[in-house]
This record gives structure tokens, sequence and C-alpha cells, in this order.
């Protein structure tokens, strides 16, 4: 009886001892087999997507090459996409440099003192009360510049109007952001000189530039060994007014070639939307 006893309570204890083995043997082999199941919906998910993004690819290139390539640019459409592009830029670039401060406090094209005047600059700022004098010459060259700006609008339009249907293909086609304007400003340069100097002088009186600028002059010439300063107002004010013209007309040029937000029409897009 005691023998049988003490077989019972043995054999309850190797059950004892050997149920939580055998359980968390179970329990990770369940793992195993959840993540094995796990990484392989995961391989399949991959490999159906791969499969998709192909077959999408496959049909924007099979859309892509039905898509026949757009006609070839005619002379015309050329020629009054240009003409539209540059008419677009002058007429902007007129009215921002013709409005107050539209030179003056403009980076790009603001005029700065004279070059060739910088040292009397330099020196004169050092006496008492010169710097203002200094700062209100600069901003009246400005201005000046300002009032003659209007002039530009007729000159620019009447030398868009002759741009021949030849030239305006190879413009179009040019790599250059500013191609246009600058084929533009050899055909009218030398045309906005002659017709600012004029309106640039009368303006430079009319501002007070002169009397400042002979106000500094008078005072530096007197320095001893100072050599004399003897800048051309008008000439100077003037190359930098129609300078200043020309960047503000490229900036309009390059907006249109570059950014398709800035071709406000169908023939802009048709002729400068073209990859």
């Amino acid at each position: 009886m005691l023998i049988r006893l003490a077989s019972a309570l043995l054999l309850a204890g190797l059950l004892a001892t050997t149920a939580p083995v055998a359980h968390a043997q179970t329990t990770a082999a369940k793992k195993a087999a959840a993540a094995k199941k796990a990484a392989a919906a995961k391989t399949a998910a991959a490999k159906a997507a791969a499969a998709k993004t192909a077959a999408a690819k496959a049909a924007a290139d099979k859309a892509a090459a039905a898509v026949p390539p757009p006609a070839p640019l005619t002379e015309a459409q050329a020629s009054a996409g240009v003409k539209e592009a540059l008419n677009k830029g002058i007429l902007k670039a007129v009215e921002f440099a013709s409005e107050p401060d539209g030179f003056n406090t403009n980076d790009e094209i603001h005029i700065p003192f004279p070059e060739d005047a910088i040292l009397m600059k330099t020196t004169l700022s050092k006496f008492p009360g010169m710097n203002t004098l200094i700062t209100t010459f600069e901003t009246q060259l400005n201005r000046a510049a300002e009032a003659a700006a209007p002039k530009a609008k007729d000159i620019f339009l009447n030398a868009l109007a002759n741009i021949s249907i030849t030239d305006a293909l190879s413009l179009v086609t040019n790599g250059s952001a500013d191609a246009a304007t600058q084929f533009l400003r050899k055909s009218t340069e030398a045309q906005l000189v002659a017709a600012f100097q004029p309106d640039i002088s009368a303006a430079i009186d009319q501002v007070g530039a002169g009397k400042a600028y002979a106000k500094m002059t008078g005072q530096y010439n007197r320095i001893p060994l100072m050599t004399p300063v003897q800048t051309d107002l008008t000439a100077y004010t003037t190359q930098k007014a129609v300078d200043g013209l020309f960047i503000l007309l490229a900036n309009e040029e390059g907006k249109i070639r570059k950014n398709p937000a800035a071709r406000t029409s169908d023939i802009l897009k048709q002729v400068f939307g073209r990859k």
C-alpha cells in the first residue's frame, strides 16, 4: 500500500514538473508559426505592391507612347508668342519703374552714388551735415529715373512691332532666359538713351539733384590735393535708368520662360510650355 502511494506521488510530481515545459514549448511553436505566417503575408504583399507599381508604370509608358509629339512650332506662332511675352514684360517693367520708389527701393535697379565720385562721398561723409545731403542726392537720382521711365514704353513697343518672324522663332528656341530682352536691347538702347537724356536732365534739376551735386563738388574740389570730380550726372543717371528697365524686362521674360503660372494666355502656354 505504501509502495503504491509513493508511486502515485512520484508520478504526480513528474507531471507537475513537465507540464510547464510542455506548455512553453507549445507556445513557442505557435509564436514561430504565427511569425512565419506574418512574414509570408508581408512578402506576398510586397510582391503584389511591386507588381502593381510595375503594371502602373507600364500603363503610363504605353499611354505616353500613344500620345503623338506636339506639332512643330510655326513661325507665326513663335512671332506671336515672343511679341506677347515682351509686350507683357514691357508694360510691367515700365509701370514698376515709373512708380514712386520704383528705382529707389529696388536693390536690383537702385541708382547708387556715381562710381567715379565714391572718394568724394567718403571724404564728405566725415563733414557735419553732409551725410544727409549725400543720402538725399542719391534718392534724387532715382527720382529722376522714375520720372523718365514712362517714355520707354512707346520706344519698346515700336521696336517690338519690327521683330521679324525668323528672329522670333530663333528667340523662342534660344536657351537663354533673357534672349528676347537682349535682342530688344540691341535695337533700342541707343534710342532710349537719346530719348531719356532731356527728361533725365530736366528731372535732375527739378528734384534738386543738380544743386545737391554742385554743393558737394564745390566743397570737395576746394580740399587741397583732391582731384576735382566732374561726373556728368545726366549721362550717368540716363544709362543707369536704361539698364534698370532692361533688368526688369529680363525678369519678366524669365518668369514666362520658367514659370507656367506666368503664362497667362493660350499663345504663351503654346509657345513657352513645350518641353
